[in-house]
């Protein structure tokens, strides 16, 4: 395509969406992959540094959008945390309630919004045993840089439960084709690297049961906010799209213009339970509010009692507020610096100084005061 400051659905060409997507993955590109899978590398740890996580981003960016890592998380973390989330479900169905969804019928599904708030809450143990992981670290400092921001919504796809519509996600996927259209070219083009999409598997996933399916090199096409909801592309995505099955506490993460969709759960007996994670990018917006004051004080007694053990500094990057705006420069002016200290830094500072819990929560209370116009 020519360029242009402005896109619109007239865009919109499956022929060139078709030449974009349609390609194989040359597993040379990516060599730190132990495999490529239906066009997808697939990785085994996070050996590798700085090259490991450059090749990451060539994969989201221009490559096929979409990264499996086998073994992410390891078992014990994630049954009890699965624990977790299974309380929260029989809660919320013990109350009546019903979670809606962006993209398939609401009830169809159980469904946990800010599962990550209510997790720390329930067992600050097991979300720190779960936020201390290294990959999910790895991929978001190499999409997002630091200061990232976790949310997470747990999806649970029960047997029959239906596909959804193919889509991009959050922000522009979430907006109307007149609405998107009203931003301009570059903020398409912004608009991905704003957010990373996830997903952990709580139990295995067989094709049967519906994982989420994906059409490699789709988050290259330009004017794909205005594309997926078009019966052509629609038609195109049920084509053409694969479908990786996942072992529990495997994970995948991809672009989030990348097309994709849960699938329909074909099983008779599985309930396929993941953990949906989507983190922001320190200069975007979160879909999701989180009381991350609230988070950091029910996880800091476990962090303090584990002093300078692997995986704390992942726990605060996934739980307190890493960027320090916005925030009122009047009553809270940088220091040493050009900008105040952010959450996050009261919570490291407060674990090299050993401060009570106590001491914790009165600093956060002035820190929020401080940050109010």
């Amino acid at each position: 395509m020519s360029f242009t400051p402005w896109l619109s659905a007239d865009d919109c060409d499956l022929d060139d969406f078709r030449r974009l997507v349609e390609r194989t993955c040359d597993p040379a590109d990516f060599p730190h992959a132990a495999s490529v899978e239906q066009g997808v590398p697939v990785y085994e740890g996070t050996a590798g540094g700085e090259k490991l996580r450059d090749e990451l981003v060539r994969v989201l960016t221009d490559g096929p959008g979409v990264v499996v890592f086998r073994g992410a998380f390891p078992e014990a973390a994630v049954d009890r945390l699965t624990g977790v989330f299974e309380a929260l479900i029989a809660e919320q169905r013990a109350s009546g309630a019903t979670a809606g969804d962006h993209f398939a019928r609401p009830g169809a599904n159980d469904r946990i919004w800010n599962a990550l708030e209510k997790a720390a809450l329930r067992d600050p143990e097991a979300f720190a045993d779960y936020y201390a992981n290294d990959v999910l670290a790895l991929v978001s400092h190499a999409w997002l840089g630091p200061g990232y921001q976790v949310t997470s919504q747990v999806n649970v796809v029960n047997p029959g439960g239906a596909a959804q519509t193919a889509h991009r996600d959050y922000h522009l996927g979430f907006l109307s084709d007149a609405a998107a259209a009203a931003y301009p070219a570059h903020v398409h083009r912004l608009s991905p690297v704003l957010t990373l999409q996830g997903a952990v598997a709580h139990g295995d996933m067989p094709v049967e049961s519906g994982p989420t399916m994906y059409l490699p090199y789709s988050q290259t096409y330009e004017p794909g906010y205005l594309a997926w909801r078009r019966p052509d592309f629609q038609e195109y995505f049920a084509a053409h799209h694969i479908q990786l099955p996942l072992a529990k506490g495997d994970a995948v993460f991809f672009n989030p213009a990348l097309f994709h969709a849960a699938g329909t759960n074909r099983s008779t007996g599985i309930r396929r339970m993941a953990n949906l994670l989507q983190v922001s990018s320190a200069f975007g917006r979160a879909m999701e509010t989180v009381d991350r004051e609230a988070v950091v004080n029910a996880v800091y007694p476990v962090l303090l009692e584990r002093g300078d053990a692997p995986g704390v500094g992942h726990v605060i990057a996934a739980s307190a507020e890493g960027y320090p705006f916005p925030t009122n420069l009047d009553s809270d002016p940088p220091v040493d610096g050009l900008a105040p200290p952010s959450q996050a830094d009261l919570v490291r500072r407060a674990l090299r100084e050993s401060w009570t819990p106590e001491a914790l929560r009165a600093e956060l209370r002035a820190h929020a005061a401080r940050r109010a116009s």
